[in-house]
């Protein structure tokens, strides 16, 4: 049976810090439903038990885990204590420097990327769908994290899993977005087909984004979300196949006290 949480050898090197790329069947089924997040229909406290487990795996509890309200935005939320998700900002992005605290990001195809200082005194986890990643999301997660101390050169960061190139096909209006802003983003994007479409690389997008804006070291998982329907939750699958509704995996980073 593969991995039910996925983990990066170079962050787990990083002393206090514990993380995990959970997926759909974390607690070790073959194939299990283990949905995070509320807005997928099912029952809130078979959620909070998901997300208990995801937080107690990494060192801390459900109470101390600590989330926002995802909107493909570019902000940054400084943690300093716990927060209740109903009562959590919008952002797309967490850093901390206190100790017990998990950081949470759900996605289903969007990028996972949880980073960490070589200290261990600065962890952050930051949602990178296309839009925030074009608008500078992981920018300003290493920003915050600057603030708070830590060094770029010598932070690690660790893009999760995501939609796959193979999977990701995008029209050509898509692409023109990106090769407008930068002539180079077209190594981002396969040849084009008869009908215009191509496939978008979103992990090595924003891995290069991560690379370009100082990050000492950073890993690329390699999975992809859409491709595997046995590990992973998928929104772009999930409208393939006309679902009404699809669930998310959660991916969560901690300091341990």
């Amino acid at each position: 049976m593969s991995e039910p949480v996925i983990t990066v050898a170079e962050l787990s090197r990083v002393p206090r810090v514990r993380h995990g790329f959970f997926t759909r069947n974390h607690a070790g089924e073959t194939y299990g439903r283990r949905n995070c997040a509320t807005r997928a229909g099912d029952d809130e406290a078979e959620v909070d038990a998901n997300r208990a487990f995801c937080a107690q795996t990494v060192g801390s509890d459900l109470p101390r885990l600590v989330t926002v309200k995802q909107r493909h935005t570019p902000d940054v939320f400084v943690a300093e204590k716990a927060v209740n998700w109903r009562e959590a900002p919008v952002a797309d992005a967490i850093v901390t420097t206190t100790p017990g605290l998990a950081l949470g990001i759900l996605t289903a195809d969007c990028v996972p990327v949880l980073l960490a200082d070589d200290a261990g005194q600065v962890i952050a986890a930051a949602h990178a769908g296309w839009r925030g990643a074009f608008d500078g999301v992981l920018e300003n997660t290493l920003a915050a994290m600057e603030r708070l101390g830590a060094a770029r050169s010598r932070i690690i960061a660790a893009v999760g899993p995501c939609i796959g190139k193979a999977s990701y096909e995008v029209g050509p209006e898509f692409s023109a977005r990106f090769i407008a802003r930068d002539a180079a983003y077209a190594r981002y994007f396969g040849d084009a087909q008869s009908n215009g479409h191509c496939h978008f690389d979103i992990a090595t997008f924003a891995a290069d984004r991560l690379k370009e804006a100082g990050v000492g070291r950073v890993s690329v998982t390699g999975h992809d979300t859409c491709a595997d329907d046995a590990r992973f939750f998928s929104y772009r699958r999930a409208t393939l196949r006309k679902e009404p509704d699809y669930g998310r995996q959660m991916s969560v980073i901690a300091i341990t006290p």
